[in-house]
């Protein structure tokens, strides 16, 4: 079974393609019961659309030049998907509002993602959270991350995946993580956001 370890094994599975590194993730999923993710300009991965996916996995692919298999990628990360609400997993996702608004695959694309990012505040066992532009900061920005059950964090940078298991490491992140809860907002209030960018791209008032 295929694991997500330090930055080299991450290079080594992007090498292989996307179906090997999302099935890497979805394995890391699946052995997860309590997931934290700060999400500072993209969709989280686990509420994304088929063609939000596809358009993300192309941009990889193009940037990196591995191997073409988006369709398996996409394959692996909707499963992740089905995860949710599942043997008791809980998820606390914070998305910066930037996360809204970055343009992946095109308007119809992010309207279509914008209108499933909606519905995913009633999943269960989902806790979500956007931080507005103009909120007060109670840490310095940074990249986007994963806590998985206070055990190991995943790090998106542009050139690897880093793993970290250290417990000073980790701490770290445990406290970026809620200082950045700090300055989210959620239910109705996050609603809102959604749909006021929802508003801009020209898409009908959506019902949640």
């Amino acid at each position: 079974m295929a694991t997500v370890g330090e930055s080299n094994e991450w290079d080594t599975l992007l090498q292989q393609g996307m179906g090997p590194t999302q099935q890497a993730f979805l394995d890391l999923v699946r052995r997860t019961k309590d997931t934290k993710h700060y999400c500072a300009n993209v969709i989280w991965g686990d509420v994304q659309t088929p063609d939000y996916v596809r358009a993300m996995l192309r941009l990889v692919v193009d940037f990196h030049g591995t191997p073409d298999d988006i369709e398996a990628g996409v394959e692996g990360r909707i499963a992740r998907a089905r995860l949710i609400g599942q043997e008791g997993r809980t998820y606390h996702v914070v998305l910066d509002q930037e996360a809204l608004r970055t343009n992946i695959g095109g308007s119809d694309v992010m309207r279509a993602q914008l209108v499933r990012l909606l519905e995913s505040f009633d999943l269960p066992g989902l806790k979500l959270g956007v931080i507005p532009d103009r909120a007060e900061r109670y840490v310095y920005p940074g990249h986007s991350f994963g806590i998985f059950d206070g055990k190991r964090v995943e790090i998106e940078l542009y050139g690897e995946c880093p793993t970290r298991t250290d417990q000073q490491e980790i701490d770290a992140y445990e406290r970026a993580f809620s200082l950045l809860e700090r300055s989210a907002v959620y239910g109705d209030v996050a609603k809102a956001l959604i749909r006021e960018e929802l508003a801009v791209l020209g898409a009908p008032e959506t019902e949640s």
